[in-house]
């Protein structure tokens, strides 16, 4: 079992009502890898600057994250976001965007992420997506956008979403995507275009998943604790498709499996947005997990009761 993520490594600075902070570790391959790696062995591709140092990287490796593919770029400067939230923490306001060495990434794989069963293609352009599915031999490949590429890039993207069995987006994006106000309908839309199951992650609301074998819904875990909610996305998506991963070696890979997938990827959400950056994924404990799994259980089950009786 392994899993490759192609994403951004990044430093993030972030200002929140609980906070700020400068130059965190962030991108969206690292909130994946880590997340993830509580259920599989994960491999990341993706470029950094000659100021990611062995710090960045000893976060990745004290999780067994494999980081031989990570390209450093001589001279370069790692991609960095800058941006802050108010009150409504469900909205990123982006204050400042580098993509340094980020802005000539051409991913290139190495014959260990090729052959990893799972491939994770965090947000980045729609044709290079395409390009590092032709090179991997995954079995089971997932797919993450955003507005921008929406907008500018549809075609391509569009392209994309038809080589993928999973597709990742928030609710807003898949509406945009179908031009389908209600999003049941948007995402059977998209289903239409070629992937065999669709997540719409909602924020603090939770997440929506859709199939041919049906739908299923998970709430957001109320939290009183909500510091920063950056990467929560790419944390849900690596715990979904780490769990998905890890279960595949027992022959499981079906509804039952992707039920229980998503409540595995809120999970990793929440944890996600309890701290700034990486630091409480980072410092996870996989007994706090299964913890947390039981908390979700409780809030979700319920007993049905007839009315006459």
């Amino acid at each position: 079992m392994s899993l490759t993520v192609v994403g951004s490594i990044a430093f993030d600075s972030v200002k929140t009502p609980f906070g700020e902070r400068e130059r965190m570790l962030g991108g969206s391959a690292v909130h994946f890898a880590l997340a993830a790696s509580f259920f599989t062995d994960v491999v990341v591709v993706g470029p950094v600057g000659e100021d990611f140092g062995d710090e960045e990287i000893a976060v990745l490796d004290a999780h067994g994250v494999d980081t031989a593919d990570i390209e450093r770029v001589p001279g370069g400067e790692t991609f960095f976001w800058q941006g802050h939230y108010d009150h409504d923490m469900n909205v990123a306001h982006t204050d400042d965007t580098r993509l340094n060495v980020f802005a000539d990434f051409e991913p290139k794989l190495s014959q260990n992420s090729c052959e990893s069963q799972m491939l994770f293609l965090g947000n980045i352009q729609p044709d290079l997506q395409r390009g590092v599915r032709r090179q991997s031999s995954a079995s089971f490949a997932a797919l993450d956008s955003m507005n921008l590429w929406i907008d500018t890039a549809r075609d391509s993207l569009v392209a994309a979403i038809a080589e993928v069995d999973c597709l990742l987006l928030n609710d807003a994006e898949l509406r945009m995507l179908t031009g389908e106000p209600n999003l049941a309908r948007a995402a059977r839309q998209t289903l239409a275009l070629g992937p065999s199951v669709v997540v719409a992650k909602r924020g603090e609301y939770g997440a929506l998943l859709f199939s041919e074998e049906g739908s299923f819904a998970i709430p957001g875990l109320p939290l009183e604790d909500v510091r920063d909610p950056t990467g929560a996305g790419d944390s849900f998506a690596g715990g979904f498709l780490g769990y998905l991963d890890g279960v595949r070696v027992r022959g499981e890979h079906d509804h039952r499996s992707l039920r229980q997938a998503m409540v595995y990827g809120s999970v990793m959400a929440s944890f996600n947005v309890e701290d700034f950056g990486t630091a409480r994924v980072a410092a996870l404990e996989e007994a706090e997990i299964a913890e947390r799994l039981a908390e979700f259980k409780r809030l979700t089950e319920f007993e049905s009761q007839s009315l006459n009786a």
